[in-house]
């Protein structure tokens, strides 16, 4: 069985995306992060079968928010490395893993 770590970065990153939905709506922030934290557990079944970047890193859309989980697979480990908006500049998301 796999198992999954997030970075700082990716805590960092469903942060921002919590504040910033539950800014629009109330407990809006709370069903982002049970949406994502699900995507994200998913990973222990799905890990590795996702499109890869340029950069080496696996990425899953989110299934109910535009964002999208880049992560790498290390024998048994899946490291989350970022949980991006898909909304933002494709340039700012390449800048991010460089």
């Amino acid at each position: 069985m796999k198992h999954i770590r997030l970075s700082l970065r990716a805590e960092q990153d469903l942060e921002k995306g919590f504040a910033f939905y539950e800014h629009q709506q109330i407990k809006l922030g709370y069903y982002f992060l049970d949406s994502l934290k699900a995507d994200i557990d998913s990973l222990v079944i799905k890990a590795g079968v996702h499109q890869v970047t340029k950069l080496g890193y696996f990425v899953m859309i989110a299934r109910r928010f535009p964002y999208a989980i880049y992560y790498r697979v290390e024998q048994d480990l899946v490291l989350v490395d970022a949980i991006l908006d898909t909304r933002q500049n494709p340039q700012s998301i390449t800048q991010r893993f460089s």
